[in-house]
């Protein structure tokens, strides 16, 4: 298996402009994210896919690996298969998994990739997976910026989204899952993301598994022991700088 790590990041985020670019532990996050997904020796290579020459700029100078791509991309699934084909004929290779990981995840453990990867290695039939964690308070299930996820029996999800799911209304103890942006696909199942046409949920939710769920396609969950935290906001900043101090 040749497998492809892309980290697709641009500096207009809405909620938090020039966001890969902001500093944590005097390093720009996105350099945090290069460099801990780089270290997974599971990779024939890890790449950053970006919009934007200064994080192009940066990647290259610490030595990384940066690809130029359109500024139309809505979503990070459609950005990570334009840099995909753009390597892929640069470098005269085929990769067979391409594992996306969102370039605001810098608590990114190496072993994640491993723990993220291993149902695509266990059954043929699994085309894509995302990394499941668990959300640990209230607050966190509360928040929009955390995309949480239910599952059927078989740990294959049945819903994202942004609102507090499931319902806590009827027990006191419900299990709350969230999406960890670590989201290996199949190569050519990323081209065929490309191709299937954006869905009314996945555009009111926000959220790119959603285009393969309406599509009638199935995305497995595989749980992470690892606890991470992402960034969407200035005070999410703060709290992951707090966090790394510790590591």
């Amino acid at each position: 298996m040749k497998i492809l790590a892309l980290i697709p990041a641009r500096m207009g985020s809405s909620r938090f402009p020039g966001k890969p670019m902001a500093p944590i532990l005097g390093k720009p996050m996105i350099g945090h994210v290069y460099e801990r997904v780089s270290r997974s020796p599971l990779l024939a290579l890890t790449a950053v896919a970006t919009c934007d020459k200064e994080i192009y700029n940066y990647i290259e100078s610490i030595g990384g690996v940066a690809v130029m791509t359109g500024s139309e991309h809505e979503r990070a699934s459609d950005r990570c298969a334009e840099a995909l084909l753009k390597l892929e004929q640069a470098n005269h290779a085929r990769y067979d998994i391409v594992v996306m990981v969102q370039g605001d995840e810098p608590m990114t453990h190496p072993d994640m990739i491993a723990e993220a990867i291993q149902p695509l290695l266990d059954d043929p039939q699994v085309q894509i997976v995302n990394l499941l964690g668990t959300i640990q308070d209230a607050q966190e299930f509360e928040d929009r910026n955390c995309i949480k996820v239910v599952c059927d029996l078989h740990r294959n999800a049945l819903y994202f989204s942004r609102e507090p799911i499931p319902t806590r209304a009827k027990v006191a103890k419900v299990p709350m899952g969230k999406q960890v942006c670590i989201i290996p696909f199949r190569r050519d199942f990323l081209l065929e993301y490309t191709r299937m046409a954006p869905t009314p949920l996945e555009i009111v939710e926000s959220v790119d598994m959603m285009r393969v769920l309406e599509h009638g396609m199935k995305v497995r969950m595989a749980p992470t022991r690892h606890s991470t935290q992402a960034v969407d906001t200035p005070e999410d900043l703060r709290k992951v700088e707090r966090l790394m101090r510790g590591l």
